[in-house]
């Protein structure tokens, strides 16, 4: 388990609601490596890459966080551990940002290019899969790829 100043790391991971199988099991490889390393995978809570990584952790067991856009609990995807609601829409994506200690984004619209914006902003490294290339995200060639070096910039 990784540890940063005395509390488990957290790894956001970023990605649209609506992608394709491929994608998908691109994002549960992605979560069930971040479980491996004993990390919180924090998300938006909805389905998609995010659904899919949370499934990806759960298979060990790991912790999920989804920070949802909707004000009811209830939407988020079924594979979340901790659900915080927060009726903001896109803006909970600072929240996300601002709550983890590094971020995979996979694949996604203009929703996780914001998300990419403010970690980058906020001093978190996004590592990128399948994403936006834009300067500041380090790409990575695999989910195993994008899950080491993501620990590696905390």
């Amino acid at each position: 388990m990784v540890v940063r100043s005395g509390r488990r790391v957290a790894i956001g991971v970023l990605g649209g609601k609506d992608v394709g199988n491929d994608i998908r099991q691109i994002a549960e490889n992605v979560g069930n490596g971040i479980a491996k390393l004993g990390g919180i995978l924090v998300c938006g809570g909805m389905g998609g890459v995010m659904e899919a990584a949370c499934i990806g952790a759960k298979s060990r067991d790991g912790l999920t966080v989804g920070i949802l856009p909707t004000a009811s609990k209830d939407e988020g995807n079924p594979y979340l551990d901790i659900v915080i609601a927060t009726g903001m829409g896109g803006a909970r994506n600072l929240i996300i940002a601002k709550s983890i200690d590094a971020a995979i984004a996979i694949d996604g619209q203009y929703g996780t290019l914001s998300e990419i914006a403010f970690c980058l902003e906020a001093g978190v490294a996004v590592i990128g899969l399948n994403t936006w290339n834009i300067e500041g995200v380090i790409d990575a060639d695999s989910p195993e790829d994008a899950v080491a070096k993501a620990f590696e910039n905390i």
